[in-house]
């Protein structure tokens, strides 16, 4: 039981630890980045369990909007398409405190394109896993304190924090957007005396 019960509660800490209302303040460095196309498809949509219904096109106009709102404050240099598809999603419904409180979730698959080279930088799309960010409105369940669309916007808010984390981090070391690309570490060899 155990083994099923962590990787729940990693999730949650992780979803717990995004910020995603930090749109006011200077976004995170991301080189010669400027938003091109934002391509939300769902193509393969797959509703988990014990979830409220919510439409392709609902999931769709939610995450473009929350991806335009965090990608067109930057003004770099070159053109990127971001390609997201939505592949599944939880609402949380209402439950009983504490004992059943399902966690609302989101999972979306992410592949940018350079358009100056007229190719993707990742060969393999990204896929990101959001849970519901932890709060006094969600302790017990966002299914009891919020309504659809306020758990959709706050997930895809999420989301799109989780994009800008890993475009970060591959500006950093993979040199993507004009980033220099971090060298390896060597291994560090004992001294000898």
């Amino acid at each position: 039981m155990l083994r099923f019960v962590m990787p729940l509660l990693v999730l949650l800490a992780l979803g717990a630890c995004t910020n995603p209302h930090d749109l006011h303040e200077e976004p995170a460095e991301l080189g010669n980045f400027l938003l091109g196309h934002n391509a939300v498809v769902a193509p393969n949509l797959t509703k988990g369990p014990a979830s409220r219904e919510a439409s392709k096109e609902e999931w769709i106009k939610a995450v473009k909007t929350a991806v335009d709102d965090r990608f067109k404050r930057y003004d770099g240099e070159a053109y990127y398409h971001l390609g997201v598809s939505i592949e599944g999603y939880v609402l949380a419904v209402p439950g009983v405190p504490i004992v059943a409180s399902p966690k609302s979730a989101l999972i979306l698959n992410v592949t940018v394109w350079d358009d100056a080279a007229g190719k993707k930088l990742n060969d393999k799309p990204e896929t990101i896993t959001v849970v519901e960010t932890l709060s006094g409105n969600t302790f017990l369940g966002s299914g009891l304190t919020q309504s659809k669309a306020r758990q959709m916007r706050n997930l895809s808010l999420n989301a799109s924090k989780q994009i800008q984390s890993w475009l970060e981090r591959q500006y950093h070391q993979e040199g993507w957007f004009g980033g220099t690309k971090e060298a390896p570490r060597a291994a560090k060899t004992p001294r000898r005396n």
